[in-house]
């Protein structure tokens, strides 16, 4: 008997011909060429599994499948999986923890970097024939030596924590369930409470997952208890972030610079006041993308698939739902 796995993203033929010479036997593979609830419904009708990405998937996408056994999140966010209803419907749900630890880890520090020393701005001056242009949109500065705040210390927040010893940076973190002295000394970490890091870190970094906790933390009355001249590194969900208190921030100077790589809505609109800040790194969601753990990735979901093919239970380091 052949199942059918359905990856709910717009793929590129291309990259989904590639995945399909990784399908272990007895499964084929089909994928999104549009975005929308309607066009989800469609594709996920008859599908045993289906794969999301980067897309929402909500409980009128779920009832409209009518013999799906697994969600499963490329990645590890489900703050935009309706695991509730898949909960109510049978639907199991899974991700990859791990696969893109070091990944998104290098792109928080790669952002951090970025708007600590106005390399965009720069790189498109250039590009537009203007060398070293006489304004950047703010003071410059180093990451060496500097105090980071990690708020949300899992397995992503502390590898950016590890990144940083070369960078000789101070490391406070907050996590609902810190850390002990031991595990913190290597790290070169501190646990400290949130109004700690907001007064104290040259530099915030957003690891945390999407939860009514964390829903909204980065908000007016949080970004005025910042320094003038800390920068923020979004890499976690951008529900975190109240954008609109946000771009005030920025405009009045509140904070020195952001670097954001998600949002409150994605694709990012086109008119954004965020598109509008030359303090405002922005990049697509892209923290994870990296060709060095397409093909461990793609494995790791059909491993899950797999089990539960097989009538196993997903490994529990994986399962959701």
């Amino acid at each position: 008997m052949t199942e059918k796995i359905v990856f709910l993203d717009p793929m590129d033929p291309k990259r989904a011909d590639v995945i399909r010479a990784m399908l272990p036997e007895g499964f084929v593979l089909a994928h999104g060429t549009a975005r929308g609830d309607d066009h989800l419904k469609e594709i996920i009708a008859d599908a045993d599994y289906a794969i999301s990405g980067q897309v929402a998937v909500s409980g009128d996408v779920l009832r409209a499948a009518r013999k799906l056994k697994l969600l499963h999140k490329w990645g590890v966010g489900v703050d935009n999986l309706d695991t509730e209803t898949a909960r109510q419907l049978g639907i199991k749900v899974a991700r990859t923890t791990g696969n893109n630890t070091v990944a998104v880890a290098e792109f928080t520090v790669a952002l951090a970097l970025a708007a600590l020393r106005c390399i965009p701005h720069s790189h498109m001056k250039l590009k537009g024939g203007e060398w070293r242009p006489p304004n950047v949109p703010g003071e410059t500065f180093l990451l060496s030596g500097k105090t980071v705040g990690i708020i949300g210390f899992g397995g992503i927040g502390q590898t950016v924590a590890k990144l940083l010893r070369g960078f000789n940076c101070k490391i406070l973190y907050y996590k609902r369930n810190p850390l002990t002295a031991e595990e913190e000394q290597p790290l070169n970490a501190r646990h400290a409470p949130l109004d700690e890091i907001y007064a104290s870190a040259d530099v915030i970094v957003l690891n945390c997952p999407l939860t009514p906790e964390t829903s909204g933390l980065i908000n007016r009355d949080s970004l005025a208890k910042m320094k003038k001249t800390a920068v923020l590194v979004n890499t976690a969900r951008g529900g975190v972030v109240v954008e609109d208190d946000l771009v005030d921030a920025l405009r009045a100077r509140t904070i020195s610079a952001a670097a954001m790589d998600v949002y409150s809505v994605e694709p990012l609109p086109a008119d954004s006041p965020l598109l509008t800040l030359d303090n405002c790194v922005v990049t697509p969601h892209l923290a994870a993308i990296v060709v060095d753990i397409f093909k461990s990735t793609v494995l790791h979901m059909f491993r899950n698939i797999q089990h539960v093919s097989r009538g196993e239970p997903v490994p529990e380091i994986d399962s959701v739902v």
